[in-house]
């Protein structure tokens, strides 16, 4: 009886020790959690945010076709009940000011703004500036070598990263005739488009060697000013990959490291909408 009595002693000690240590490793393991949560909420409080959006208003670009952005008042005041009230209507275009092409824009089946994955508007960004070429040729294309001479002198794109394009075009808004070449509306103000764009070349190359994750510039549209056929548009749409235009300025961003956040209005149904981009670069830059 004794000797069950030393051995129930020893077993329950051992449990209780057993018991102990995985305490302990709970406790560590969310202390450790506890700290990293602690250097991420301290990370993102020292990060500095660029806002790479044109406001909406009066003065904001749309295509030649398209009517101008309206903000309708329909109330602005004191109230009966004592309390001041405000409330207006937008009447906007899909596609003007600072937006995104979803993939059903030029893609018959493809996602609506709804349905873009969130994962798809986050993540690391790189910027690919052709400014001084976009300067000398308001027609350029900026081609797959443009972005080989990007990664020899800043290192590859990484997989899966968000692609901004600036052409310098962004210091021009919200003038027509410099943004776009003109300021004639309709059919006439579309052939007179003159801005630049990314070769359906290059765009393919970013999705099948890069597997971008969005590619965004800052001019009227990814497809430059004489296009016909859009071929951009369809190289990427036609993929999944989401497009952002009439971003504005972008030379506050470094060529890499830092990281995008592209929240659009969720349209159900839409082809597109307003977008609101930010750049979140770390403290040390």
């Amino acid at each position: 009886m004794l000797k069950c009595s030393m051995n129930y002693s020893r077993v329950y000690a051992g449990q209780q020790l057993t018991g102990w240590l995985i305490v302990l490793c709970l406790l560590a393991a969310a202390g450790c959690a506890a700290g990293h949560s602690r250097l991420d909420r301290l990370a993102w409080e020292q990060s500095r945010f660029i806002d790479l959006t044109h406001s909406f208003g009066e003065e904001t670009i749309v295509w030649p076709t398209e009517q101008d952005f309206r903000l309708v008042l329909q109330q602005a005041g004191e109230t009966a009940g004592g309390y001041y009230y405000a409330s207006n209507r937008l009447e906007m275009a899909e596609h003007g000011g600072t937006h995104i092409d979803a993939p059903i824009h030029f893609s018959k089946g493809g996602q609506t703004p709804d349905q873009v994955p969130i994962d798809r508007l986050v993540g690391a960004g790189v910027r690919i500036d052709v400014a001084a070429q976009c300067a000398r040729d308001r027609d350029y294309l900026v081609t797959t070598q443009d972005i080989e001479r990007w990664e020899t002198a800043h290192g590859r794109i990484p997989t899966r990263a968000i692609v901004l394009v600036d052409t310098g075009f962004a210091r021009y808004w919200p003038s027509r005739q410099q943004y776009l070449g003109t300021e004639l509306r309709g059919p006439e103000g579309v052939r007179e488009l003159h801005f630049p764009g990314l070769h359906p070349e290059a765009a393919a190359w970013l999705v099948r060697e890069r597997q971008v994750k969005a590619v965004g510039i800052d001019t009227a549209s990814i497809d430059y000013g004489q296009s016909s056929k859009f071929e951009t548009h369809v190289a990427l749409l036609s993929q999944n990959v989401p497009v952002f235009e009439n971003l504005s300025d972008l030379r506050d961003l470094p060529d890499r490291g830092f990281d995008v956040i592209a929240l659009p209005m969720k349209i159900a149904g839409g082809t597109g909408g307003p977008l609101r981009v930010i750049a979140m670069l770390p403290s040390s830059h």
